[in-house]
């Protein structure tokens, strides 16, 4: 097993320049039938002195995140908002990663019931043992326990899924009833069904994704239009773009991309 590269796409992580020199983040492929609902396996491990814990922020993808660490195995549900996890001593866990809508097999129920929530894998998996003695096993009894649970059917959830992807991938989709014209379906059907397969609505993924995309172009720095993106990424205009940014995020993004070493062109704060 290999890990994939932690490359230029640093989503979700708050000021990853700081975050990445306190701990190492590598990134695995999950096989090819776990693929279906799994984006990635990512490992976390640090080694900080004693008396200097870290605490990164995370603005998580619209997705849950399995996390196994110290001998707890926990479901955590899709987030609406930033989230601290805090590190300490000497340590590592390990996430499965799953793709939007990929968990809601495995659930069995709405995946809105879980938003927020942490709860114990065992009540989604009862009969689930997997060794934890070091990440490489730990990974081979994830995805062997996935790979025997995969519905041999398509599942609903993966049309849905399919939507969130294409919201990812393509920065021009900015409001819900557009997004619902270009998938043929009523603005409410849109909606329900992201409430069952995702947890959160359509509005709440598609602001996600484009603040992530706000909080990447803040991050490389250099010259950047912000009127321009605001606009590009549907918002009023900049200081809408300010005002969100740092609602969700708690920095103003001039802030943020000073931190980042990319400030110069940055929207001024005192427009937040």
């Amino acid at each position: 097993m290999h890990p994939l590269p932690v490359d230029q796409d640093a989503r979700g992580i708050i000021d990853p320049v700081t975050g990445l020199t306190r701990f190492r983040l590598d990134r695995f492929a999950p096989s090819e039938a776990v693929a279906r609902f799994v984006d990635r396996y990512w490992v976390a491990s640090w080694d900080l002195p004693e008396d200097e814990p870290f605490t990164q922020r995370i603005l998580s993808h619209p997705v849950v995140n399995v996390v196994f660490v110290g001998g707890q195995a926990t479901v955590h549900g899709p987030t609406t908002r930033v989230t601290p996890r805090r590190l300490a001593g000497s340590g590592w866990a390990l996430g499965v990663m799953f793709r939007p809508a990929g968990f809601r097999p495995f659930l069995g129920r709405p995946m809105n019931g879980i938003v927020d929530a942490a709860l114990p894998l065992g009540e989604v998996f009862e009969d689930a043992r997997f060794r934890q003695e070091d990440p490489e096993r730990l990974i081979a009894d994830v995805d062997r326990c996935l790979a025997a649970r995969v519905p041999a059917e398509r599942h609903p959830a993966e049309d849905t899924m399919a939507v969130v992807e294409r919201v990812a991938a393509d920065p021009t989709v900015v409001g819900v009833a557009p997004l619902a014209r270009r998938e043929g379906v009523g603005v409410r059907l849109l909606q329900r069904r992201f409430a069952d397969h995702v947890g959160l609505g359509p509005k709440t993924v598609i602001r996600r994704y484009r603040l992530y995309e706000a909080a990447e172009r803040a991050r490389r720095g250099g010259a950047v239009d912000w009127s321009g993106v605001a606009a590009e990424l549907g918002f009023s205009d900049q200081s809408h773009l300010t005002r969100e940014f740092t609602s969700v995020l708690g920095i103003t993004p001039a802030a943020y991309a000073a931190r980042s070493g990319g400030g110069a062109d940055s929207p001024p704060a005192a427009r937040a």
